[in-house]
């Protein structure tokens, strides 16, 4: 079978239309006056918003590239498509865009309509010394997407957008080879039918794409067991300028280092991913969630080990501290809340869950009531996670730095990496903004040997100043990560945002082993250069 998985954006223009400047939808960015209410809330932001510059007031540098006849169809040079082209959706992609600053414009935008297209792309832009910036939809935190190495003739974004189709579906093993530019949403409508899913939801899911997914080792809908997408990967399929690279589709194998984990999280650096085949699951017919809420945080914290090491894999385990609780809605009356959610194809999961909540009462847990509207903590919860991204563009637009980083790091050494970040990054908070903002903290992901922390940082910032704060208190917070021996990054990936720490923490033979890999597969250096190590140039 070969069907189309109907994800692509809808047209400039129309309902829903993605946002060229922020986060998601254009019709869902908060309106000027909800911008300002919200910004009310942090004292010393700014009294009115930031405009949002027209699309066509833009000024772009000519492109510097001409790209071959044959290819035309591929590419374009049109100014929207560049400026959408540029950033990805960080705090600091953000605010630049919202200052017109399009210096990083790529000259083109290709967009590939099968591996054929990928490879010719490829071949021309090696001989034209084109650095390629892999495109899924444009979702990078850590500037991923974003060109900064200067020294190549051009920046082609190769957009794999067109790459949308689920091509073959394998009911029997449960598994399905599906092609790199898909989107979360189409990906799962074209599943249903089958009565299987992918079930990975990450964030950005209406707004990413399997490929970048893969690229960047992304963690999704599971809290526990199947965090990252790696877990669901059968095989990968790589466009690289030195030739294709094909794994063999196998449940396992010990046939030495396995090859998809050289591209896993690659992001792009050693090759294109066209397709995957992956591990399905059926549609989970179960459902039962309950939230508990502790008056200690380091009880909590205790619960959240003791559930993590039982056994019992809840699909949500979530825990909010007083402050992100607070930030959330979830907590009124204060306190620290623990979301669980528990799901199943085969049978009923009230006993298990009921397990779960039996370990969160014996570390001093209280199951949270429903609202009088019948709202759950975890649906409120889950409500304010899919619309805080609009709020921190809200927050953006009133130069208020309003952004997170996530790590992971062993039970034994969380307590002190939570006071060691809110004390010194609490203390680079003060310094950059004079004021004490806000820094909080929720577990996204959890394993029997430690948990995976999300901090939130709030604090009002200077006009025209926001972007050189942030990432003065962003080297801050890497800085403590890196002293506490906890990992720069979880699942946000390393781009080039995240370069410093990620250079730090990674083994100088195996920063020797990923050069070679990419003189090998990329001699030209043309591959989104600057991600993960600077390699040598021909």
């Amino acid at each position: 079978m070969a069907d189309r998985a109907s994800s692509s954006s809808p047209r400039p223009g129309s309902a829903g239309a993605r946002s060229w400047w922020g986060w998601g939808t254009i019709d869902q960015a908060l309106p000027d006056a909800e911008c300002a209410s919200l910004a009310a809330l942090v004292p010393g932001a700014a009294q009115s918003p930031l405009p949002v510059p027209s699309i066509t007031s833009l000024e772009l540098s000519a492109p510097r590239v001409t790209a071959p006849a044959a290819l035309a169809p591929l590419l374009s040079a049109d100014p929207a498509e560049r400026a959408a082209h540029t950033y990805g959706k960080a705090f600091r992609d953000v605010v630049r865009a919202l200052y017109g600053e399009m210096a990083a414009a790529p000259d083109l935008v290709g967009r590939p309509r099968d591996e054929r297209d990928v490879v010719q792309l490829l071949d021309w832009a090696a001989v034209a010394d084109v650095a390629v910036v892999p495109y899924g939809a444009g979702s990078s935190v850590v500037g991923g997407v974003e060109y900064r190495a200067g020294d190549h003739s051009g920046v082609l974004s190769l957009d794999l957008s067109g790459l949308d189709r689920v091509l073959e579906i394998d009911r029997v093993s449960r598994a399905a080879r599906i092609q790199a530019g898909v989107l979360g949403p189409g990906l799962e409508a074209h599943l249903r039918p089958y009565g299987l899913t992918l079930r990975h939801f990450p964030q950005s899911f209406a707004f990413s794409t399997l490929g970048g997914w893969l690229a960047t080792r992304a963690g999704g809908h599971y809290a526990t067991l199947h965090t990252h997408i790696d877990d669901l990967t059968e095989s990968l399929r790589v466009v690289t300028p030195s030739g294709v690279s094909q794994s063999l589709r196998v449940p396992g194998s010990g046939a030495g280092p396995s090859p998809d984990r050289l591209f896993l999280g690659s992001e792009g650096t050693l090759g294109i991913i066209t397709e995957a085949w992956m591990r399905l699951q059926d549609r989970p017919s179960h459902k039962a969630s309950a939230s508990m809420v502790f008056e200690r945080f380091p009880d909590a914290v205790e619960a959240v080990r003791a559930i993590a090491q039982s056994g019992l894999h809840p699909a949500n385990c979530r825990l909010l501290d007083p402050g992100e609780a607070a930030l959330s809605g979830v907590a009124a009356g204060g306190g620290s809340v623990l979301v669980l959610g528990v799901e199943s194809a085969h049978g009923p999961v009230d006993g298990r869950l009921a397990e779960l909540v039996d370990l969160a009462r014996n570390h001093g847990g209280s199951p949270v009531e429903a609202s009088a509207d019948g709202d759950s903590a975890a649906g409120t919860w889950r409500s304010a996670f899919l619309r805080m991204p609009y709020l921190r563009d809200g927050m953006a637009r009133m130069s208020v730095i309003s952004e997170t980083f996530e790590t992971a790091c062993t039970w034994d050494r969380f307590p002190e990496l939570y006071e060691a970040v809110r004390r010194d990054v609490g203390a680079a908070v003060r310094k950059v903004t004079g004021a004490s903002g806000l820094i909080n903290c929720r577990f996204t992901h959890v394993y029997p040997d430690g948990p995976a922390p999300y901090f939130t940082v709030i604090a009002p910032g200077r006009r025209g100043a926001e972007v050189a704060m942030w990432d003065e208190i962003k080297a801050a917070a890497m800085e403590t990560l890196g002293e506490q021996r906890a990992t720069v990054t979880h699942h946000h990936a390393v781009g080039r945002d995240h370069r410093p720490g990620y250079d730090r923490q990674r083994p100088e033979p195996f920063a020797l082993a990923l050069r070679a890999a990419k003189r090998a597969l990329d001699p030209a250096g043309i591959l989104n250069p600057g991600v993960l190590f600077d390699a040598a140039r021909p």
